[in-house]
């Protein structure tokens, strides 16, 4: 499928994986209108100095998904839709879990409803590994159980579960892209491989929650393929479908491999504040990434190593632009 000229939206575009999928669509000849989260400065979040108002083929829009009469002006005249707004940070949701139902499940109510209204080609709602909670069995398929461990889960469940009725009920041409852990450049300290790099960057002390905890961890190139290939496929239609490597690593582990390309001389301190409770803590995630292949014809092409090669590079150069001294929920 060719993207030229076609009329695109990202949701969440100013965020970390929106504004990587944004680039990716500008490259592929796409008429695209990034929807970022509206402030009082008009901050474009991570699509801040990369792009301009006179950058062709690039219109940028600030709201909010819970506004739906917003959400259905954004949505008029566009074919495809990339739904990847939403409230993201785990400790965060156990402090202020009514704004993760109002943005993760209300949100994606209107985005589903615009899009009925509009008639749109086809939709990429985005889900999480968080819903499958600790794993029952791995690797994890999309039959897995879901389970709501936090709020922020319990509110990407709700999402997913309203993606899915849209389809169910009126036949809207929907697929929920379930991507495993993320990473890369850009990414925020609410995530564990910038909070590790840029600790370890900046100080001999490398401060986590538990380190027991096994993930599967995609680079960001290989998430954003994943939207793309759901959208250009009729199979994934209706489907919710994975996207991770299938290789797990502990954050204990994950975090001596980053010390070791960033500062050998940095050790790991177990910081109280910084676990989660005991019962929301989700253990192991690992990806059964067998029907994204089978259905788009996805794979990983980055191994952990690369992305890491990679994301470090980037974090050097722009240490300066992080709070490292900060804990971020």
């Amino acid at each position: 499928m060719k993207w030229q000229d076609r009329q695109v939206l990202v949701t969440g575009a100013g965020g970390f994986i929106g504004s990587h999928l944004v680039d990716e669509l500008l490259q592929r000849g796409a008429d695209v209108t990034a929807f970022v989260h509206y402030n009082a400065r008009n901050d474009w979040g991570m699509l801040e100095d990369r792009y301009t108002d006179a950058t062709p083929h690039l219109k940028v829009i600030a709201g909010d998904v819970t506004d739906s009469l917003f959400v259905k002006k954004a949505v008029a005249d566009k074919e495809y839709i990339f739904h990847l707004a939403a409230l993201i940070g785990i400790p965060y949701s156990y402090v202020a879990p009514e704004s993760y139902v109002n943005t993760n499940i209300k949100g994606t109510l209107n985005v589903m409803q615009a899009c009925i209204d509009e008639g749109v080609t086809r939709v990429v709602h985005t889900s999480t590994s968080e819903v499958y909670g600790t794993a029952q069995y791995t690797p994890i398929d999309e039959k897995h159980p879901l389970q709501g461990q936090s709020p922020y889960s319990a509110s990407k469940i709700g999402g997913d579960k309203i993606a899915e009725s849209f389809y169910c009920s009126f036949g809207l041409p929907v697929t929920t892209i379930r991507p495993f852990n993320t990473f890369g450049p850009r990414q925020s300290t609410r995530a564990v491989i910038p909070t590790i790099i840029t600790q370890a960057l900046t100080s001999n002390k490398v401060k986590l929650g538990s380190l027991t905890p096994v993930r599967d961890l995609t680079y960001v190139a290989d998430t954003v393929s994943g939207f793309i290939k759901f959208a250009e496929s009729k199979k994934t239609i209706g489907k919710t479908v994975n996207t991770g490597t299938g290789r797990g690593v502990t954050i204990g582990e994950l975090a001596e491999t980053i010390i070791r390309k960033v500062n050998p001389k940095a050790k790991i301190v177990c910081e109280q504040k910084r676990v989660r409770p005991e019962k929301s803590e989700v253990m192991q995630l690992l990806s059964d990434n067998r029907l994204a292949n089978e259905l788009a014809g996805w794979q990983p092409a980055y191994t952990l190593e690369d992305g890491l090669g990679l994301t470090i590079g980037w974090m050097k150069e722009h240490i300066a632009s992080y709070k490292t001294g900060v804990y971020t929920v």
